[in-house]
């Protein structure tokens, strides 16, 4: 089995890049919503620690998002209580995709808190920041002062472009960018590490 981990900016389409594998994603941000909307430990655990934001059920992504902005340490009490529960949903994932060739993980914070192994293959979604912008425009309720705050509290595209086996243009085309990931899907299969 090889397990891709989808880097970038954010804007940059990686959820997009990952869905055109054909293969079972894993995205964080999904898994991350499900458990606002149904995990009543969550719950109780972040109301206990952020009771000035967290008052609801279920959890209303608008709060912390308040909570964040207020005080950025609050990202780190969030993550604490979120991420082992996204672990234990990651694992099962796997196990029950095991007999696929390839698995995707979408997960924005996968370098950050070193959720990898050696075996994941990374690629990084290359994307222009006009493009980027563009996106943004287009979506609703698009916090920008967040965005830029969850930027600078990540590692460098620099680093990450670095730590990855392949780097795939996104120009918001799709035809040609899947093409561009046909391309890159079979190179990998062949375990042909050339960027294109």
């Amino acid at each position: 089995m090889i397990k891709l981990g989808i880097l970038g900016d954010i804007g940059s389409g990686k959820s997009f890049v990952a869905k055109l594998f054909g293969y079972p994603v894993f995205s964080a941000d999904k898994e991350v919503s499900e458990i606002y909307k149904k995990d009543r430990d969550c719950y109780k655990k972040l109301k206990k620690k952020l009771p000035k934001y967290v008052n609801s059920f279920p959890i209303k992504k608008k709060q912390l998002s308040e909570a964040y902005l207020d005080k950025k340490s609050n990202l780190k009490i969030i993550e604490k209580i979120v991420h082992p529960k996204i672990q234990k949903i990651k694992k099962r994932f796997i196990i029950k995709n095991k007999k696929y060739k390839i698995l995707v993980f979408d997960i924005p914070l996968i370098l950050e808190t070193k959720n990898y192994t050696n075996e994941y293959v990374f690629i990084f979604v290359k994307a222009n920041k006009k493009d980027i912008h563009k996106y943004f425009k287009r979506r609703k309720n698009l916090n920008i002062k967040i965005i830029n705050n969850l930027r600078k509290s990540q590692l460098s595209l620099e680093f990450k472009k670095k730590k990855s086996n392949y780097i795939i243009k996104n120009d918001f085309k799709i035809l040609p960018l899947k093409k561009r990931v046909k391309i890159l899907k079979n190179k990998i299969l062949k375990n042909e590490r050339i960027s294109t």
